[in-house]
């Protein structure tokens, strides 16, 4: 799987996306679903890295850690090519729409123009391990909704991509979106993440439109029990971890 013609071919499938309508749905939902990026034969080559212990850094039981039922495992490094490669570009794309929120809250925005320089920051201040993360639920299995911070430097959009069939592979495992509105009651998003498509979705907070300009709205999210099945996915978070 890792060449360069891979690698090319994978920035090219998230460049070509339809990122005009992707950043309206994510400013106005915090979430938007992508188009296929991976094709089912990618997909499953992800899923058999699961087996291959020496590609990850840790394994996590969420249920040891309350975090819910399932397991997930950090890649270490070096990261694979094709992860580093879809990282990257899906930085430059979700960068405008970071610096935008960054402005619209009054927020810094430490973020380069580079993904490598981004990573070279986190570094810098400690956040040396790598955050992409391959996940396996089995039936029975949830995730608590949760925001995927690891440090003082976070960027505040990241990627899920799916690489399992639903409905086919497992039934259940529809991922969670839960903002918290000021002074109102929490709004849900439910998305079906389909197999190689990626949903883009806020990390920590976002922007939201109220009388006195914009008000900061967290943002948590999870999975839904898994009924039957397998899943897995590929989680894309943008900063890397203390």
């Amino acid at each position: 799987m890792t060449t360069s013609k891979t690698v090319a071919s994978l920035t090219d499938r998230v460049d070509t996306q339809q990122w005009n309508e992707l950043a309206a749905e994510i400013d106005t939902y915090g979430c938007a679903q992508t188009g296929p990026l991976l094709t089912p034969e990618e997909c499953a080559d992800f899923t058999a890295m699961w087996d291959e212990r020496a590609r990850f850094r840790s394994t996590i039981d969420m249920a040891r850690h309350r975090f819910g039922e399932g397991t997930y495992r950090y890649f270490a490094n070096p990261v694979p090519d094709p992860i580093t490669a879809l990282r990257a570009a899906f930085y430059r794309r979700l960068l405008p729409i970071a610096r935008t929120w960054a402005e619209r809250l009054g927020d810094p925005a430490p973020w380069p123009d580079g993904f490598t320089e981004w990573l070279d920051i986190c570094h810098a201040a400690g956040q040396t391990r790598p955050t992409p993360i391959l996940l396996r639920y089995t039936s029975g299995d949830w995730n608590a909704l949760h925001r995927d911070l690891y440090g003082d430097l976070v960027f505040p959009l990241q990627v899920v991509i799916g690489l399992d069939r639903p409905r086919i592979d497992h039934t259940g495992g529809e991922f969670l979106l839960v903002e918290q509105r000021p002074r109102a009651q929490s709004k849900g998003t439910v998305t079906v993440l389909e197999q190689g498509h990626g949903l883009i979705f806020t990390t920590r907070d976002r922007p939201t439109p109220s009388a006195r300009g914009w008000s900061r709205a967290p943002m948590r999210h999870g999975v839904s029990r898994i009924r039957t099945g397998v899943r897995h996915t590929l989680g894309l978070v943008l900063h890397d971890a203390e």
